[in-house]
């Protein structure tokens, strides 16, 4: 009978052993598919940065080329308080009286 016992014990410990492996492969299985998930995000994310990196890239080449462009033209651009005062001088000047003055 003794022997049954440790026939039984050894028979339990083992189908124990067997079980604990499984659920922890288990575990493992779950662990390594949500690890697999992330880096796929990952991989997804670092495309998605790429592209706006690029982005950001162009669009500060256009801004510069644009700011360029506008003090270009800003000296280009003649200051017209001296042809303003011309006008109204000889509107003062040839204007005749009876005439309403000109309204800005």
């Amino acid at each position: 009978m003794k022997l049954w016992k440790y026939l039984v014990g050894a028979l339990a410990f083992i189908g124990g052993m067997f079980a604990l492996s499984t659920a922890s492969k288990k575990k493992d299985e779950k662990f390594d598919n949500q690890v697999k998930k992330n880096e796929e995000q990952i991989e997804k994310v670092k495309k998605v940065a790429k592209k706006v990196e690029a982005a950001k890239v162009k669009t500060k080449k256009e801004i510069t080329k644009a700011k360029k462009k506008t003090s270009t033209t800003k000296k280009q651009v003649k200051n017209t308080a001296s042809a303003k005062k011309t006008t109204e001088n000889f509107e003062k000047k040839y204007r005749k009286k009876g005439r309403p003055s000109k309204k800005a």
